[in-house]
């Protein structure tokens, strides 16, 4: 369905008619240059220092990061992260090129398997589209080479991301998008993760993995020499 089909048939709901031509041409105007908000000063600083905001406030939400010098470090730190959560050495992998150039086989005890998730895995691993300081957000739009059900069904969700996908603001992030998918081309979806899921709905008590991952392990590939 396009999006004017889908307008149109919002404004049939309501009982509305097309927008007034001054309505219209705003709107248009706003969604060609999509103009920006007041962005908060803490996600305006240095590179080094939006890398240090980023990680902390992926801890702040209960995630944990690793920073790796490179992609060869990569199944070290995932055989060391699951033995330290006493998990398998069993993950599910999104299919894409990055992920697949990584030297799996120096590390033969890790058992892969590429595509969506099932719900019988226990561990995922998504590769990162961009990282957003200003509240330690992972952008994880969905692709064929990046499934969403990663993002949703293993209780250990593990993530790829390179320091130089690492943005202050939300706007950068979604700058990024378009300019790499192009002029009126988004992805189906774009999830925008903030640390583990959780909730505290029942009696004020906090549970971890209510309606997703309890556990988020970001593996920060330290790729930007501006951000050391």
């Amino acid at each position: 369905m396009s999006k004017e089909q889908i307008l149109g048939a919002i404004r049939r709901g309501l009982r509305r008619g097309p927008l007034p031509a001054d309505q219209a041409a705003l709107l248009a105007g706003r969604l060609r240059t999509h103009p920006r908000q007041l962005i908060p000063a803490r996600s305006r600083i240095a590179r080094p220092a939006q890398i240090d905001l980023f990680i902390a406030n992926v801890e702040k939400e209960f995630g944990t990061v690793a920073r790796l010098p490179n992609l060869d470090a990569v199944p070290e730190a995932v055989a060391e992260y699951l033995a330290q959560q006493n998990l398998p050495p069993v993950f599910a992998m999104a299919p894409h090129p990055e992920l697949r150039s990584i030297p799996w086989s120096e590390r033969p005890l890790l058992q892969i398997r590429e595509g969506r998730a099932e719900t019988s895995d226990t561990v995922a691993l998504q590769h990162g589209f961009a990282g957003i300081a200003e509240t330690g957000t992972l952008m994880l739009p969905s692709a064929p080479e990046r499934p969403t059900t990663l993002n949703l069904l293993a209780e250990t969700a593990l993530v790829l991301l390179r320091a130089s996908r690492v943005v202050g603001p939300y706007e950068e992030a979604w700058d990024l998008l378009r300019a790499e998918r192009g002029a009126g081309d988004m992805p189906r979806n774009v999830m925008l993760v903030t640390g583990v899921s959780r909730s505290a709905d029942i009696e004020q008590t906090l549970e971890l993995g209510a309606h997703g991952p309890r556990r988020l392990h970001v593996l920060l590939v330290e790729d930007d020499p501006d951000a050391r």
